[in-house]
């Protein structure tokens, strides 16, 4: 695939799966004016609803070409993306991109640790299994595997735009999840197999896929159901935001 263009993922029936613009591409356009976009359609962030196979995420560079990330994706497309999902990889001490006006969270997936020394001195540890943090994407950090090569879970998003919530979760039995306008879910698999049941029928998820889950019209319930561990993320337009 051409570097820079947009793909449409298979799907069963409501919105699509876009993936986004080369990120350095996206900031270069300036942030006032992704803002603005993000802004414009997160109307339309409800409407997706997909599952996007492990093997299709895109191995791109990261904002300050120090590393290199998975795509999972964004929303929109593009340059206004209001969150976007990716797959760190940290294989040696590197500056993390500053990305003002944007809060993140990082959940550790492989490796024995990664540690995240901010420039204002603060030192932080994520270890295995599975710790996270969340921290502003303004404050200036940078990333070191603890013993060879560490990988994260990376979701960010701009605060001005969406509310987010994530949560570490077992898999032991039928977990119901709700929807409503301006309200997108996220299911990673982290171990394990597991579906979803709702409205519209989708793909059986394998380790390292990953769901979103959005209302097309009114409110829709989906029974997430299989073994293994999964993160869940809650992703909310804000007031204003929601309207397009």
């Amino acid at each position: 695939m051409e570097q820079g263009k947009l793909r449409t993922w298979p799907q069963a029936a409501t919105g699509t799966c876009r993936r986004p613009f080369h990120a350095r591409k996206a900031w270069a356009g300036g942030l006032l004016r992704g803002v603005r976009r993000a802004a414009a359609t997160l109307a339309r962030m409800d409407r997706t609803t997909c599952v996007i196979p492990a093997h299709e995420y895109r191995r791109v560079r990261w904002i300050n070409g120090a590393g290199w990330t998975r795509e999972i994706h964004a929303e929109p497309g593009g340059e206004g993306w209001a969150w976007r999902l990716s797959i760190a990889e940290v294989e040696a001490d590197a500056p993390f991109s500053l990305l003002p006006g944007v809060d993140r969270e990082l959940v550790l997936l492989e490796g024995d640790g990664l540690r995240l020394r901010f420039d204002d001195g603060e030192t932080r540890e994520l270890l295995p299994p599975h710790q996270r943090l969340r921290f502003a994407g303004d404050r200036a950090l940078g990333g070191q595997p603890l013993d060879g090569r560490a990988v994260a879970f990376n979701l960010m998003w701009r605060r001005d735009a969406v509310a987010t919530q994530l949560w570490h979760r077992p898999l032991a039995g039928p977990m119901v999840l709700f929807m409503d306008p301006g309200t997108t879910w996220v299911v990673y698999l982290l171990a394990g197999r597991a579906h979803l049941e709702g409205d519209d029928p989708l793909p059986s998820m394998a380790m390292g896929d990953t769901a979103l889950l959005g209302a097309p019209e009114g409110r829709a319930r989906y029974v997430l159901d299989g073994g293994g561990e999964a993160l869940l993320v809650r992703i909310d337009a804000r007031a204003g935001q929601a309207a397009g």
